[in-house]
């Protein structure tokens, strides 16, 4: 099949700025349309998704997926609601949901269902709680936390650090690709007005027994205080 390459620099922003450009929202759509242009419009790193038959692959989403939705994305910059909904109905055939062409889902819950029922991917993420020898496996990290005062207008590193210290988590291992999913809000209520993206995301601090510097002696650390 055609493949387009990931969107990159000067190129990214002539496809994709502008008028009548990125997906075309439809029918509460938004949460499908922002998860597929973040996973697939300016990076490869799941890119497997589209090509690589896993042991229960639907190769029917995979195509709709890769044919009606990443290419012309990274190709023309613009895709079409109809594509979206192709891809709804197939989710909600395969999903057994009713509502996945009508209503707003949680990212998550989109990104569970294709990832693990429809593709058949194994799990990006392993979590660790505290004390707790057992691991969490999951496809995204969607991040929780009280509001912060001094976190005005925060940037993506603050937010993933404050949420995994309020819940004692570690990265059981480095993720292959991690996908983070902000602090939810609604009509009536925004946490943060804005958020800052990290170009690049420093995870030393977030993994479980990973060697770092003491920040007095500049030796191997062999405590850490939250």
């Amino acid at each position: 099949p055609d493949s387009f390459p990931p969107l990159r620099n000067e190129t990214a922003v002539h496809v994709l700025r502008g008028r009548m450009k990125g997906i075309q929202g439809h029918c509460n759509s938004c949460y499908m349309d922002a998860a597929l242009f973040s996973l697939f419009s300016c990076t490869s790193v799941l890119d497997s998704m589209l090509f690589k038959p896993f042991p229960l692959c639907d190769r029917n989403v995979q195509s709709i997926l890769r044919d009606e939705i990443v290419n012309p994305l990274r190709k023309t910059g613009f895709v079409r609601a109809r594509s979206v909904m192709h891809l709804r109905e197939q989710l909600t055939e395969k999903g057994q949901c009713s509502s996945f062409t009508n209503a707003e889902k949680d990212p998550e819950e989109f990104l569970n269902l294709i990832m693990q029922q429809i593709l058949g991917i194994e799990p990006l993420l392993k979590l660790q709680s505290g004390s707790q020898e057992e691991q969490q496996d999951c496809y995204c990290y969607q991040i929780f936390m009280d509001k912060q005062e001094d976190l005005v207008v925060p940037d993506v590193q603050q937010l993933v650090e404050h949420s995994f210290l309020t819940y004692d988590l570690k990265l059981a291992e480095i993720p292959s690709c991690f996908i983070i999913q902000m602090p939810r809000f609604g009509k009536e209520y925004k946490m943060f007005s804005k958020i800052i993206p990290s170009l690049e995301l420093d995870i030393t601090d977030l993994l479980l027994d990973s060697p770092r510097e003491c920040c007095v002696c500049g030796d191997v650390a062999t405590l850490e205080c939250s």
